[in-house]
């Protein structure tokens, strides 16, 4: 392999890594419904954490701006918490909990 196309390799490697990274992020945000997209007037406006961080005319420019600029504010930022069970309130002595729901 010559060194052009050692440079070629190399540069396509970085760039899967990147949009790996990229398309890791939107996912996690997209599942938590912390990241959202309109198109209005030939333009793709994205909203993280319910704050604006990027508008551009081509989706995958604007959502990798979104992802630049929401790290700079300190916005969707991912934890590696596992997601919390919603489980209701069950008595434990089989009595009624008032306001508590399925009772």
């Amino acid at each position: 392999m010559d060194t052009m196309q050692r440079m070629r390799f190399d540069a396509a490697a970085a760039a899967n890594i990147e949009d790996a990274s990229l398309w890791r992020w939107f996912s996690a945000l997209l599942e938590e419904r912390r990241i959202r997209w309109r198109y209005s007037f030939n333009q793709w406006l994205v909203n993280v954490d319910r704050r604006h961080v990027s508008t551009d005319i081509n989706f995958d420019r604007a959502i990798r701006a979104a992802k630049d600029q929401a790290e700079k504010q300190g916005l969707g930022l991912l934890t590696s918490q596992p997601k919390k069970s919603h489980s209701h309130a069950v008595p434990v002595n089989g009595t009624k909990t008032p306001g508590a729901p399925f009772n």
